[in-house]
């Protein structure tokens, strides 16, 4: 199939508006935050999930930079409630329960990779599986062990608990899943009797090729613009060759549309279905400016940073979590935040939640130097810090350092 001949700025513009990331704020209409939240998770496709708190938690950062009253605990509502479980998708990620049958071939390759090292822990696999059946949902703390094992990120000294490594291992194989969450906490319980009995036996009866390929396809779904080189690829370690002729077999049928972007040597895709939505854009390309535009702070694994190559690709700009870069070789900081204005990434802030003081500390805020810091810009910044310290319920804001200076008004800040 031809490729379509398309600006960078409108797949850009494309790209933001399917991540919900364009407008000044998910339309609500008639529903609840709760339900939008529900919503906005089913669109995203999934939202990925990670521990570190130096502020609130990523997943909660992803939904509350697009919904408007969004809270943490609406999240772990939506889970209690059997709306959504957490699985393997980019990485850890809350889904929506309705594709729970689409990863049956993820959970099928876990419970041939994790047999043997099942039956090395049957002591403590079968504890966890008698007591939650007789007990119900438990706590991961419940569970306790002398024993200490190899688990997912030790080197080669065992430090894992033999029951958090039974844990996460039924939870890899589908046998038990998180049910809620208190805090970082997790509570689990048999999946038996937590997902639909109708879900679980269609599930069951789901051929791997058939999962296989609906997940590459919520895949797709979910990054909009996508390209062959990225290994998550489908979300099942895909080879290179593989994922190429994933896409081939596509664009062949006419399902994928090739995109050819002055400027852009990566060859990017779309669904067909999305053609209609880009042709829009085009029609659309007139500047936006940035003064006027809403300013919204993307926590690192927020699903438009999911592929670091393509925000280099389609907006100029570069970005790395330097969460495990050594303290002495970070440029940004800890927790770096990028900073979307409109249609531009402008720049980066790294916050940290002093809980103690209720203060939300910036140690950096920091804008690009081609950005033009203007009294607009400069009010629309201060007014989204103390709306993200209202969201983190935070009385103060203090900043350690700007980059360029007066970058925000001081009358919205007290300075370290």
């Amino acid at each position: 199939m031809k490729a379509f001949h398309v600006s960078r700025l409108a797949v850009r513009r494309f790209l933001l508006e399917t991540q919900h990331l364009l407008s000044p704020g998910d339309d609500t209409g008639h529903r609840s935050v709760l339900e939008s939240t529900s919503q906005m998770i089913r669109q995203l496709e999934c939202v990925q999930l990670d521990p570190i708190a130096s502020v609130e938690r990523n997943q909660h950062l992803v939904l509350a930079a697009r919904i408007p009253g969004y809270q943490s605990g609406m999240l772990n509502e939506l889970l209690s409630q059997g709306q959504l479980f957490e699985y393997w998708a980019n990485a850890a990620c809350t889904i929506p329960m309705e594709d729970y049958l689409i990863f049956e071939a993820t959970r099928s390759r876990f419970r041939t990779r994790s047999q043997a090292e099942l039956d090395k822990l049957e002591p403590a696999v079968r504890d966890v599986l008698e007591r939650l059946q007789v007990e119900g949902s438990l706590p991961s703390r419940a569970f306790r062990s002398t024993e200490r094992v190899r688990g997912g990120w030790d080197n080669k000294i065992p430090k894992t608990k033999a029951t958090s490594r039974a844990l996460n291992l039924l939870l890899d194989i589908g046998k038990i899943r998180v049910v809620r969450r208190e805090g970082s906490e997790r509570f689990f319980d048999l999946t038996a009797r937590t997902i639909p009995p109708e879900l679980l036996e269609e599930a069951e009866m789901t051929d791997e090729t058939t999962s296989s390929e609906a997940l590459l396809e919520k895949y797709l779904r979910a990054y909009r613009v996508f390209d062959t080189g990225d290994a998550r690829f489908g979300w099942q370690k895909l080879s290179a060759k593989e994922r190429r002729a994933a896409i081939t077999k596509r664009v062949d049928s006419g399902k994928v549309i090739p995109l050819e972007m002055e400027g852009v040597r990566r060859p990017y895709f779309i669904l067909a279905t999305d053609l209609d939505r880009l042709k829009e854009h085009e029609r659309n390309v007139q500047a936006f400016s940035t003064d006027e535009a809403p300013i919204r702070f993307l926590p690192p694994l927020d699903n438009l940073l999911w592929r670091r190559e393509r925000l280099v690709d389609l907006f100029d700009f570069t970005y790395k979590w330097e969460v495990y870069t050594p303290k002495v070789k970070r440029r940004y900081g800890y927790y770096a935040m990028p900073i979307l204005a409109g249609d531009r990434l402008i720049g980066r802030l790294d916050p940290g939640l002093d809980r103690e003081n209720n203060r939300l500390h910036i140690r950096l805020l920091q804008l690009e130097p081609e950005v033009k810091v203007t009294p607009h810009l400069r009010k629309n910044i201060g007014q989204a810090l103390e709306a993200f310290a209202a969201f983190h319920h935070a009385s103060d804001i203090m900043i350690e350092r700007m980059e360029p200076e007066g970058a925000v008004p001081h009358r919205y800040i007290t300075l370290a």
